[in-house]
């Protein structure tokens, strides 16, 4: 039987998250993301599905130029509102008991002391299935918003980043030694002070002294997701994720992302089996592959070209998307010149538009078929060293419960998911142990402050 893969689904706490129009389907529901019983009605189906974790996505800012103007973004429901995952996650924990809990946060929008507590707290909750996406921001207003003048400099948020992941490790892997509590209610002893440490970190942002309040919690450093795909973001991947989400428009690339993350995680003094890679796909299920067909055709209808555009900040200099029948030529923009070129590449009759590029935008990594049909793709993924799937959704929650029903079945026969959950935390779950490999930077820190000679 081949590995089984594991299976994410790819949320956020808001409207439009990643297809922009779908929501005012007749069929959707995340228009009603303030509701908290749209979350637990959806992690509940999902527990009952089997998949490993609900994996929340969050930004601090909108999209574009921060002087320009964000009606577009108001206009689509993209990413604003939105809503602090963590918080929503406090309430998903108590009604489930296996489905991991992931939540994007940035490194800048608070303090790592304050952070690695509500952490804590969660995987005390939860009893050890919290997952932290470790991002460092690429929104010029998501900085503004907490007191910073502009956006750091790309390689200069990844050392903030290596600071700030520092700081969570000595806190929450060295201040606590494992038998530093007690509750000893005959002897009158709470907690052992000689087993509880401060760490005197100082550092170029950041100066923390210590002990760390919570105790130890079952994983102590929550599962690390990671999805940095530039140089310096796979560098940190590979000192640090225990799981990579990817975004590869092909299995081949996906297979040389994985490979050379894998040799960085090696140099680093990490197995390569220490890091999972989980890409990021959607799909259109259908009884036979023409119902399929025609049913893509029907999403295509609610399709919002404004909305794929002002994601990519494909805006003009005031901030207003270009309308759908602009030429490429005509674009003036900052970001995504890679995808742009891909564009003209794939499309040598005529000049592409900017509607052409919504359109790539939407087809871009998606699965049309029938179940068996999706099952296959999945195992060409597999084959291409993908450890895992971000299920990415059109509408909340139709789009979980028809891969539930009719395409986890196909691959539950197939080996390729799992029919019941490991107990444990969410760590066990996938490597086996509740707590970070010995070889993951993070565990350097254990002992790290114990007085010599104790």
């Amino acid at each position: 039987m081949p590995k089984r893969l594991f299976f994410n689904a790819f949320v956020m706490n808001t409207t439009s998250h990643i297809h922009h129009g779908q929501w005012r389907r007749n069929d959707a529901q995340q228009s009603d993301f303030n509701d908290v019983d749209l979350w637990i009605d959806l992690a509940t189906l999902l527990e009952e599905a089997r998949f490993d974790t609900i994996f929340f996505a969050d930004v601090s800012g909108h999209y574009g130029d921060a002087d320009a103007d964000y009606s577009v973004y108001a206009r689509e429901g993209l990413q604003i509102p939105s809503n602090d995952p963590t918080v929503l996650v406090a309430a998903l924990a108590t009604h489930t008991q296996h489905l991991g809990l992931a939540v994007t946060s940035n490194v800048f929008q608070q303090h790592p002391t304050n952070f690695a507590r509500q952490i804590a707290t969660l995987d005390h909750i939860s009893k050890g299935r919290i997952a932290w996406n470790i991002v460092t921001g690429t929104q010029d207003n998501g900085y503004r918003n907490f007191g910073y003048e502009a956006l750091e400099d790309h390689d200069e948020r990844y050392r903030w980043a290596d600071e700030y992941v520092e700081v969570a490790y000595k806190l929450w892997e060295g201040s606590w030694d494992d038998d530093a509590l007690l509750v000893d209610k005959a002897g009158g002893v709470h907690a052992d002070a000689s087993k509880i440490h401060k760490i005197f970190h100082s550092g170029e942002r950041y100066r923390v002294e210590g002990p760390f309040l919570p105790s130890p919690s079952p994983q102590r450093t929550p599962l690390l997701f990671q999805a940095g795909s530039s140089g310096p973001g796979r560098a940190f991947a590979a000192r640090n994720a225990e799981a990579v989400f990817l975004v590869a428009p092909t299995p081949e690339i996906a297979r040389q992302q994985i490979t050379q993350t894998r040799a960085l995680a090696q140099a680093a003094g990490r197995n390569p089996g220490d890091i999972t890679f989980h890409q990021g796909l959607s799909f259109v299920i259908g009884d036979t592959e023409q119902q399929a067909r025609e049913k893509f055709a029907e999403y295509q209808r609610y399709v919002s070209p404004d909305g794929y555009s002002a994601h990519m900040a494909i805006v003009d200099e005031n901030g207003r998307v270009y309308p759908a029948e602009t030429p490429l030529r005509d674009v003036r923009t900052n970001t995504a010149h890679g995808f742009l070129d891909h564009l003209r590449r794939h499309i040598t009759d005529r000049e592409p538009t900017v509607g052409d590029l919504a359109l790539q935008r939407l087809r871009n990594s998606v699965v049309v078929g029938t179940p068996e049909q999706i099952a296959d793709t999945l195992q060409v993924w597999q084959d291409a060293g993908v450890d895992g799937i971000n299920v990415i959704n059109w509408v909340i929650p139709g789009s979980f419960a028809e891969f539930a029903d009719k395409v986890l079945p196909v691959l539950r026969d197939r080996g390729l998911a799992q029919r019941e959950y490991t107990p444990g935390t969410l760590r066990h779950k996938i490597f086996g142990a509740d707590r970070l490999s010995a070889r993951h930077p993070g565990a350097a820190y254990r002992g790290a402050f114990t007085p010599v000679g104790r």
